[in-house]
């Protein structure tokens, strides 16, 4: 009978037995796998302790609070920066508008009224302050860095002796001590400092005073002494009491009504004489405006002609008129009679001049008539030289010249009553109308052009054409004038012409000052203003603007402070441009005594 198995455990073999290999469940089948593949897990069964359920319910409990309150903004816990203190001060401008800042400081550095906004003035005296200001600028940046010349060499009683500390110092010697024989004389070589570049002091501290070693220095004005970092002459330059710029109305103080003002060009209907009265052609009528007495009178009117220019003598109450048929009649303002009607043109009559008892007249036709008032004859010489009308006419009594413009866009010198020119000059690109002689200078002529020319040029007629090159003559007046931007460039231009200026209007009128060396400019197309002018530096001292049409005419009371302009607005407007003559010398200090008895 067989025996019954014996019961082997796994694993574990008898004697003789070959040992059972270890099975290793399907892919199918949801039986862990064996522990040979859990090797490289880690066993956290081992050495664990149980976990606290209450701990774990709390820090569930909160993770969910801490992640609702992130998934809320929070503004930023409130807490004060900490104060450092130290010796450094950092500025924090964070959130300041310094625009607006600095747009609320006042002119004297005071904070000025929020509410009330400044606003920059552009009138022409703050752009004379400005200038002023500028050049005041400039001449203490030059005092300070070059004194007298550019470079300058240091002063006799401060320079230190040239000993070896000297030489052995980081700064050079100015000049140097010694020269190669190539290098230009010391005063042209400036020497360079090897450090301290920023340094305050222009010059070396000196070892002695200017006296002696020893002896004390007793001059308070001395550098050494100066508290500021400004020179003495620099602060003299400006503690010295500025002239004020010359302040002009830029409103007329009358205006008068002048129907039938013609808007042309090439006449000359307006002239004030010598005798305070004012002279207007209107049509066919001649008015006289009184300046003492306001009065207007009725000179004449010409029943089948018209008024094309009006001119009083220098010295009495005559009067001439040129009409449109060509004829040139005198009158007697006085008495309001005709003295004589004269001949010779063919057409228009639009210049007149005057000179003594000479008569001079310009026509359309082109030609130039001399008429001496006192013999019978017609004419005294007739003068042809412009190609086309004549419509300036000056006559300088001084030096006895006549200049003359025309539309030919010629200007002409004539030298008394010769028939030949003496200059004859073609810069000009336009019509020359505006003609004046400067009373403070002999022989200085000025002129202006037309709508397509626009400048003012200036001339020394008292020179010979042959003379000096155009470039000498540059040089010369870039020597005298501050403003030398306005000296002809050009090589073709000729040594007559001292300055020329575009003024960016039609030059319709010009005239010197009586009183100061300023001449005054009226202008047409295209902005109808009248311009006062310093001379040479040809700066503006004021623009004024009223006409609403080009400033044809222009003339000047008899004590030179008043100015009246006309346009084709049919207005006549008066200014006060310039200052009172000054009473120098003489017995002008013994006014006040009286009476010398």
């Amino acid at each position: 009978m067989a025996s019954p198995p014996t019961t082997v455990p796994p694993n574990e073999t008898t004697a003789g037995d070959v040992q059972t290999p270890t099975l290793i469940s399907p892919p199918e089948s949801k039986t862990p796998p064996t522990t040979s593949h859990k090797r490289n897990q880690t066993d956290f069964s081992r050495n664990s302790e149980p976990v606290d359920a209450s701990a774990l319910s709390k820090a569930l409990k909160d993770m969910d609070h801490g992640g609702l309150a992130r998934s809320r903004p929070v503004a930023s816990p409130s807490r004060k920066r900490q104060r450092i203190y130290g010796d450094r001060f950092i500025p924090n401008r964070t959130g300041q508008d310094l625009r607006e800042s600095f747009s609320l400081i006042d002119a004297d550095a005071s904070p000025a009224t929020p509410s009330r906004s400044r606003r920059t003035p552009h009138n022409d005296l703050h752009f004379q302050k400005t200038e002023e200001a500028n050049r005041t600028y400039s001449a203490i940046l030059r005092q300070e860095m070059f004194e007298e010349s550019i470079p300058r060499n240091l002063p006799t009683s401060l320079s230190p002796p040239e000993d070896h500390t000297m030489r052995n110092s980081g700064r050079s010697n100015t000049p140097p001590a010694r020269l190669a024989s190539g290098l230009p004389a010391p005063a042209l070589t400036p020497s360079t400092p090897h450090k301290n570049f920023f340094n305050y002091s222009g010059q070396p501290t000196p070892s002695r005073t200017p006296r002696s070693r020893n002896d004390i220095n007793l001059n308070a004005r001395s550098e050494i002494y100066s508290l500021s970092p400004v020179k003495y002459s620099s602060q003299l330059m400006l503690l010295t009491p500025q002239k004020a710029p010359r302040a002009v109305s830029k409103v007329p103080y009358k205006v008068l009504d002048a129907p039938d003002l013609a808007d042309d060009f090439y006449l000359n209907l307006v002239d004030w004489g010598s005798q305070n009265t004012l002279g207007v052609g209107l049509g066919n009528s001649v008015y006289m405006w009184n300046s003492s007495s306001g009065r207007v009178t009725k000179l004449c009117e010409l029943p089948d002609d018209t008024v094309t220019s009006v001119n009083w003598i220098q010295r009495g109450s005559h009067i001439a008129i040129g009409t449109n048929k060509g004829f040139v009649q005198i009158w007697d303002a006085q008495s309001q009679r005709r003295l004589r009607t004269m001949t010779g043109h063919t057409a228009r009559v639009g210049a007149l001049a005057w000179n003594e008892h000479i008569l001079t007249s310009g026509s359309r036709d082109r030609t130039i008539y001399h008429r001496d008032v006192r013999q019978p004859e017609q004419w005294l010489r007739k003068l042809v030289g412009h190609k086309q009308e004549v419509c300036g006419l000056k006559w300088n009594p001084e030096d006895r010249q006549l200049a003359s413009g025309g539309n030919d866009n010629k200007l002409m010198v004539w030298d008394g009553l010769n028939a030949e020119p003496m200059f004859k000059f073609s810069e000009h690109q336009a019509a020359v109308k505006a003609i004046a002689w400067s009373p403070h200078q002999r022989g200085l002529l000025a002129s202006g052009g037309g709508t397509a020319d626009r400048t003012i040029k200036f001339w020394n007629t008292l020179i010979s054409p042959n003379g000096p090159s155009a470039a000498s003559i540059a040089a010369a007046a870039a020597a005298s004038s501050s403003n030398s931007a306005n000296i002809p460039n050009y090589s073709s231009a000729p040594a007559n012409l001292l300055s020329s200026l575009d003024t960016g209007s039609q030059v319709c009128n010009l005239a010197w000052s009586k009183n100061s060396n300023e001449i005054v400019s009226t202008h047409g197309y295209s902005q109808n203003q009248i311009i006062v002018w310093k001379y040479p530096s040809m700066q503006q001292v004021v623009s004024l603007t009223g006409h609403t049409y080009r400033v044809l005419y222009l003339a000047m009371s008899p004590d030179g402070q008043v100015i009246v302009t006309g346009a084709g607005d049919e207005t006549l407007r008066f200014w006060n441009a310039f200052k009172k003559k000054e009473r120098n010398g003489g017995l002008s200090s013994m006014d006040k005594w009286g009476v010398i008895r």
